[in-house]
């Protein structure tokens, strides 16, 4: 039987005081639709493999779409699909946080609930923000990680998108913690560059820095796909070495680069936040929380989770993968 929960929002749309509507609590598990960022990008097809393994343990279903552009206006025309498609959840890892924001209240104005994960959306077109490290931490550890491998100097961030949400606020964190901290007076950003999600334009853009910058000693790359094909255009161009780098990316394709001491790695098990997403968007979908801070519910092998601020939760934490602990990241 399925019972109504008659709200004025969704959870944190509480807060924002945003779509008064009637949303279903369902009594078994529901079809909930995963919306990356990039169907191409092989993080969120491993992120998808451990939803899988969740739709395994409790049932549901689970299905995948993704544009072949990181944009927010190709994910809008696949928010539209899941909504046609009949899925009662949607977890997105959006584009732009903002541009996909109306899409979103008007799948929840239908019924659908609302998670995102990897990277958030406005929080009043979400109920939870599945979040696979607390991003002050990330920022801090890419921050470190290139202090500790050129002391000072010239560095520079290669990021993905300009409407990256996670990325501008590690960004923004890193220049304040640089603005603030004596221990990184050293640093000196030059530039903030774009690779677009593309392996070729991550690619040019590396060598583009390393030509603009000769006394350029490292990259910040905080973007998945970014990182090895900076690390290729390097080695490409006799640089490896000379310039360090460091980022978010799926430790196994940059570990030769980690063993050989010119990169390193701030990474977490990406398997395991596709599987805490679905066991979140289930628990959402029956009522079981409504994404207030303080609820807990049980995510399978995972444990318990407990909401934080903004409706928030987190993973777990990441670790700076360095050849000393490089065997315990599989991907």
């Amino acid at each position: 039987m399925k019972k109504f929960l008659f709200s004025s929002a969704i959870g944190l749309s509480v807060l924002a005081g945003s779509l008064a509507q009637a949303q279903e609590c369902y009594d078994s598990p529901v079809k909930v639709g995963f919306l990356p960022k990039l169907d191409t990008d092989p993080y969120f097809q491993v992120a998808g493999q451990g939803a899988d393994e969740a739709v395994a343990e409790i049932g549901g279903e689970r299905i995948q779409l993704a544009p072949s552009q990181a944009t927010a206006e190709a994910q809008i025309e696949f928010i539209n699909n899941l909504v046609a498609q009949g899925v009662k959840v949607i977890a997105i890892s959006a584009n732009d946080s903002n541009a996909v924001a109306p899409a979103l209240k008007r799948a929840m104005a239908n019924g659908v609930r609302v998670i995102s994960y990897d990277s958030d959306v406005s929080p009043s077109a979400r109920s939870l923000f599945i979040n696979q490290a607390q991003g002050t931490s990330l920022a801090a550890m890419m921050l470190k990680s290139m202090n500790d491998m050129i002391g000072e100097g010239d560095f520079a961030i290669l990021s993905s998108t300009p409407t990256a949400t996670n990325q501008n606020a590690w960004i923004a964190q890193m220049k304040d913690e640089m603005a603030s901290n004596a221990d990184y007076a050293g640093l000196n950003l030059v530039q903030v560059a774009y690779g677009e999600e593309s392996e070729q334009i991550n690619q040019q853009q590396t060598i583009a820095l390393a030509q603009a910058y000769p006394d350029l000693k490292g990259i910040i790359v905080p973007a998945g796909i970014g990182l090895p094909a900076a690390a290729r255009a390097l080695e490409e161009a006799g640089l490896t070495g000379q310039i360090k780098l460091t980022g978010l990316a799926p430790a196994t394709l940059i570990s030769k680069y980690i063993e050989e001491g010119s990169a390193q790695d701030i990474w977490w098990n990406v398997s395991d936040l596709g599987y805490l997403a679905y066991y979140a968007a289930q628990a959402l979908a029956q009522c079981q929380i409504s994404g207030a801070e303080g609820e807990t519910f049980d995510a399978g092998r995972l444990g318990s989770y407990t909401i934080g601020q903004s409706g928030e939760v987190i993973l777990g934490e990441a670790k700076i993968v360095t050849p000393d602990n490089l065997d315990e990241f599989k991907f």
